[in-house]
C-alpha cells in the first residue's frame, strides 16, 4: 500500500462524516468537530468482571504497536519485520497427531491454528479436542458479537455436548454412577489449547451440572441413544443454546454466575465445528463461519469444495426458511439493509436472546437483574418484532467421505472470508505446502554431517530465491488476508498499516480473524479403502 493510501486511511478517520463498518450490529457514526466517535448498540467490552477476563497478548495488539486513537499527533504505520512477526505469530497453535507407538494411524495428520484480534478484547474463540470415550477429533471456530461472552461459553461447552450425544448408554451410566458416588469421572475430551486460550473456571461447575442434566435426559430415553453423528451434532447445538437461555432465567444467588449468564445470553456467537473419524467428516455450521476442503486432483491442480453455506440475508435458502416460519405480513421486515430485522448479519447464532425471547420475557429478566448497564446489557427491541423467535442455533450438517486426494480442511471465521475467497485460501495453503517441501533438506546426508555442509545447503536454498515462510499455515493466511494488495501480492506497508490501525478505526477495515487448518493423512485414508 502506498503512502498515499496510508494517509487516506488516517485522514478518512479524522474527517469523514459517515464510514461504513463491517460489524454485525448497527454502528451509529456521530460527527463531532471533525472527530469520529462510534456508539454501539451493544458493547464490545470485556464480558467478565475485573480480574476474570484475560486479555493476553495473543488476542490484543501490544500497546507499543497499536494506536488508541486517530487523534494522536504522532501517528505512524511503521513496524519492523520482527514486530510484524511477533504480532502475527502470538496466537499460533499447532499439534501433530501420534499413536501410542509414535506413528500416525489417524486420518488427521496435524492441525495448525492462529488468531488476530480487531476488537478489543477479541470476540472470536476456537476449540480443538480428541474424543477419549468415542472416536474422532473435533475442531471448532466461534465468532462472537456484542461481546465475547457467548463465544467463550460455546467454545468451552459445545464439544462436550457433542461428545456426550455420541456416547453409548453404558458409558453414560458409568459416568452417572461415578458422579453419584463422588468418584473421579473419566475425561470425555483431551483438549488441544494455546496457553492464552482462556477458560472461565469459576463457572465450570455449573456448566458441568447442566451437562449432567443433559446426559440424564439421554439416559431417560426409552431406547439406546444411538444418535447418528448428524443427529448428535444437531441435538448438541440446540440443547446448548436452550441451556444458555434457561440458565439466565433460573434463580441464581451467586452474583458472578448470574452476571456471566446474562452476558452469555445477551451476546451471541456463530459456530462451525468439524468432527473427523477415519474417513468420515461431518461439519456442523450455524451462522457465517465457513469450512472449505482443499482437493488435489489427479493432474496436480487444486480444487475447492465448500462444506458450509453462509447463513445470512444473501442466502436464498435462509430467506425462504424465515419466510416460512413467520407471517406473510412480515416478509418485508425480516431482512432490512441485509440484516435480520435490521440488526444482525447472521441468521443463525447461539445466544442473542433479544431475537428469540418475547418482549415480556426480556423485560422481566432485565428488570429483575442488578445493574445491567454496568454489564453493558441494554434492553433493545427492534422494530417489527412480532413473532419471535427470529433466530435459531440449529446447524446445517454436511457429511463428506474423505478421499486420498482431500488434503486439508480450512475452518475460519468470516474475518478471513471477507478478505480472501475460498479459491484464494486453497491456493495459498497449497502453495505453502509446496514451498515448505522445497525448503526441506534432503533425506540423505553426506556423512559426517558438519556445519559447513549444512551451511552449503542453506546457501543453495537461498540461491533458489525461496522466501522465508511462516511455519504455521494459519499465520500465512492471516498475513495475506490483511496484507495483500489489489494484485494479490504482499505489501509490507499495507500489512504494517493494518496492524497499527487505532482501536477506534481497526474494526472498520478488518474483523477478528480465526483460522484452523487440518491436514489429512493420505496414507491412512488410502489404507482404509484397501481394507474395505
Amino acid at each position: 500500500m502506498s503512502r498515499t493510501v496510508s494517509s487516506w486511511i488516517l485522514s478518512s478517520a479524522r474527517s469523514s462524516i459517515i464510514l461504513q463498518g463491517k460489524g454485525r450490529w448497527y454502528s451509529i457514526c456521530i460527527p463531532n468537530r471533525n472527530k469520529i466517535k462510534w456508539k454501539l448498540i451493544f458493547s464490545k467490552t470485556c464480558p467478565y468482571p475485573a480480574g476474570v477476563c484475560s486479555q493476553d497478548s495473543a488476542f490484543s495488539l501490544p500497546k507499543a504497536f497499536q494506536h488508541t486513537s486517530t487523534e494522536e499527533n504522532h501517528f505512524s504505520f511503521q513496524l519492523s519485520p520482527a514486530q510484524i512477526n511477533d504480532i502475527l505469530r502470538a496466537g499460533e497453535l499447532s499439534h501433530k497427531t501420534l499413536g501410542l507407538n509414535g506413528k500416525n494411524a489417524n486420518s488427521v495428520l496435524r492441525f495448525e491454528s492462529n488468531q488476530l484480534a480487531s476488537n478489543s478484547p477479541m470476540e472470536d474463540r476456537r476449540s480443538a479436542a480428541t474424543c477419549l470415550q468415542t472416536a474422532g477429533m473435533m475442531f471448532g471456530v466461534f465468532d462472537g458479537h456484542a461481546g465475547a461472552a457467548c463465544a467463550q461459553a460455546v467454545s468451552e461447552r459445545l464439544l462436550h455436548y457433542i461428545a456426550v450425544s455420541l456416547m453409548s448408554r453404558q458409558s453414560l451410566e458409568e459416568i452417572e454412577l461415578a458422579v453419584e458416588a463422588m468418584k473421579p469421572v473419566r475425561p470425555i475430551l483431551q483438549w488441544h489449547r494455546h496457553p492464552n486460550d482462556v477458560a472461565y473456571r469459576e463457572i465450570t461447575s455449573q456448566y458441568f451440572e447442566n451437562l449432567r442434566v443433559y446426559w440424564q435426559h439421554l439416559l431417560d430415553l426409552d431406547t439406546e441413544p444411538g444418535f447418528s453423528l448428524e443427529e448428535a451434532m444437531i441435538c448438541a447445538f440446540k440443547r446448548l443454546d436452550s441451556d444458555i437461555s434457561l440458565e439466565v432465567q433460573a434463580p441464581q444467588e451467586n452474583e458472578l454466575m448470574r452476571n456471566i449468564a446474562l452476558q452469555v445470553a445477551f451476546s451471541g456467537a456463530t459456530a462451525c465445528v468439524a468432527h473427523i473419524d477415519g474417513v468420515h467428516l461431518h461439519v456442523a455450521n450455524t451462522g457465517d463461519c465457513r469450512a472449505v476442503l482443499g482437493v488435489r486432483e489427479e493432474d496436480g491442480t487444486w480444487s475447492t469444495l465448500p462444506l458450509t453455506r453462509d447463513h445470512n440475508a444473501y442466502d436464498e435458502f435462509e430467506i425462504r426458511r424465515l419466510k416460512r416460519e413467520h407471517p406473510r405480513s412480515e416478509e418485508k421486515t425480516l431482512f432490512v439493509n441485509d440484516r435480520l430485522l435490521g440488526i444482525l448479519m447472521p441468521s443463525r447464532a447461539f445466544g442473542d436472546v433479544q431475537l428469540k425471547w418475547s418482549k415480556e420475557l426480556q423485560h422481566s429478566i432485565l428488570e429483575n437483574s442488578c445493574d445491567v448497564e454496568a454489564l453493558n446489557i441494554y434492553q433493545y427491541v427492534p422494530p417489527n418484532y412480532h413473532t419471535p423467535p427470529y433466530l435459531t442455533a440449529e446447524p446445517e450438517v454436511t457429511y463428506h467421505k474423505l478421499r486420498s486426494k482431500d488434503k486439508f480442511l480450512v475452518i475460519a471465521s468470516d474475518g478471513l472470508w471477507e478478505m480472501l475467497s475460498n479459491e484464494k485460501v486453497v491456493k495459498l495453503v497449497a502453495g505453502h505446502l509446496t514451498e515448505l517441501n522445497m525448503q526441506k533438506p534432503p533425506l540423505t546426508f553426506k556423512k559426517p554431517v558438519n556445519l559447513g555442509y549444512m551451511h552449503n545447503l542453506l546457501l543453495q536454498r537461498k540461491s533458489k530465491g525461496l522466501p522465508s515462510l511462516d511455519q504455521n499455515i494459519a499465520t500465512h493466511l492471516i498475513r495475506h488476508a490483511i496484507g495483500s494488495n489489489e494484485y494479490g501480492e504482499l505489501d509490507a506497508e499495507k500489512l504494517a498499516a493494518m496492524l497499527t490501525l487505532p482501536e477506534d478505526l481497526a474494526r472498520m477495515y478488518r474483523d477478528d480473524i480465526t483460522v484452523t487448518v487440518v491436514y489429512f493423512n493420505s496414507e491412512t485414508i488410502e489404507g482404509y479403502y484397501r481394507n474395505h
